[in-house]
């Protein structure tokens, strides 16, 4: 690698390391999982930085790399957790997989920590295209065509699926509410 080319990757990643971050610990809710995940997006964007052909913001194909690799992850965690609960079943293993520990974002305020834990756990129930478009809208504070250009969808699409995650949120927290 040559030194301008080195400095530039440098820049890119002292520029948007928060945000890959950031996006990583919204969809994984893991502090160690994120920090991993941001490493693997940029050792991604290292190696196929020649492919970027500036179609779009450079903020926009990390997010997308980020949310895919992320959503990648827990895809994968998902069939080795069943596949541990299956072999359990038959004797195999007597001990499916750990269920994933309680998450409270870091820059929630201390007063908000319980509420912020509730609201987490409502948003992990949400289907995937609901749960990464609600993230990268209310965490990222991305536009609808931000979040469009990421998940290459239609703002229309984006603006379905906002509607349907409010209204999933509000069925999942109307008990917490209700006390």
């Amino acid at each position: 690698m040559k030194a301008g080319e080195s400095s530039a990757f440098k820049y890119l990643v002292d520029t948007y390391k928060g945000i890959v971050y950031n996006t990583a610990l919204s969809i994984l809710q893991n502090d160690e999982d994120a920090e991993d995940m941001a490493q693997e997006v940029f050792i991604q964007v290292f190696h196929s930085v020649k492919d970027f052909k500036g179609e779009s913001k450079i903020s926009t194909w990390l997010y997308r790399i980020t949310v895919t690799k992320s959503l990648d992850l827990l895809r994968s965690r998902k069939r080795k957790k069943r596949f541990a609960f299956v072999k359990s079943l038959f004797g195999e293993n007597n001990e499916p997989l750990a269920e994933q520990a309680s998450f409270v974002h870091p820059g929630v305020q201390l007063e908000n920590k319980e509420r912020a834990r509730i609201l987490f756990s409502a948003i992990d129930k949400l289907p995937e295209n609901q749960k990464t478009a609600f993230l990268l809208n209310k965490t990222e504070g991305l536009s609808y065509q931000e979040i469009a250009e990421v998940l290459h969808v239609s703002v229309s699409s984006v603006e379905s699926l906002l509607f349907r995650a409010k209204g999933n949120l509000q069925k999942y927290l109307e008990g917490y509410y209700k006390k």
